[in-house]
This record gives C-alpha cells, sequence and structure tokens, in this order.
C-alpha cells in the first residue's frame, strides 16, 4: 500500500486548498483509515484530519469548522477542503494510513511524501 498526496501550495490569508491522498492498495481489499498530518518549522508533527474506512470523521480544534475531510473509497482517495486558511496552517502536510484504533502519529503505519501549504498573511 502506497499514499500519494498532493494539492499543496501558496495561498493568501482567508484562501482555500483541497489536497488529495490516493492510497494504491495494490490490490488489497482491506482499505486502511486515512488521515491527514501537518508539520510546521520547528514543531512536533499534528494530527489534522482523520477518516475512517467506514466514514466516520475526526478534526483537530485547531481546524474544525474550516477544514473538511471527505474519503472517495470508489477511487482510493481522501481529500482535504482547506478554507479560512490562516498564516498558522502554513506546514508540510502529511497522509498515512493506519489499521489501528487512533490517530496518533506514532501509530500510522503508512506515509506519503509531504505537499507544503503555505499561507500568506
Amino acid at each position: 500500500v502506497q499514499l500519494q498526496a498532493s494539492g499543496g501550495g501558496l495561498v493568501q490569508a482567508g484562501g482555500s486548498l483541497r489536497l488529495t491522498c490516493v492510497c494504491e492498495t495494490g490490490g488489497t481489499y482491506n482499505k486502511p483509515a486515512i488521515g491527514w498530518f501537518r508539520q510546521a518549522p520547528g514543531k512536533e508533527r499534528e494530527f489534522v484530519a482523520g477518516a475512517w474506512s467506514g466514514g466516520s470523521l475526526f478534526y483537530a480544534d485547531s481546524v474544525k469548522g474550516r477544514f473538511t475531510i471527505s474519503r472517495d473509497n470508489a477511487k482510493n482517495a481522501v481529500y482535504l477542503q482547506m478554507n479560512d486558511l490562516k498564516p498558522e496552517d502554513t506546514a508540510v502536510y502529511y497522509c498515512a494510513g493506519t489499521y489501528g484504533a487512533n490517530w496518533a502519529v506514532s501509530d500510522m503505519l503508512l506515509w506519503g511524501k509531504g505537499t507544503q501549504v503555505t499561507v500568506s498573511s
């Protein structure tokens, strides 16, 4: 199973971006839960939002009401729609997968390459 993240870029504060994570399962039927994480310079990687294969969604408090995660199982894709972006959202964003029960960074089994999101003030 491999994850491919894309969609980052430079945007002004208040703007929007949509990130895409494609999960290449290689025919594996068991789809992992997919989450988005981010890491700003000098800070630890943190959970942003997650989508279980069954449809349940979870968000970090810092992005609730601004970010929306969605999952298209037919396309093996997970999206992160980011609205009302703030300079503090600037970070490298990663998608990650797990077959476990929580969203701790240490519990993620699969990681995609990061995509840079930069929000200017």
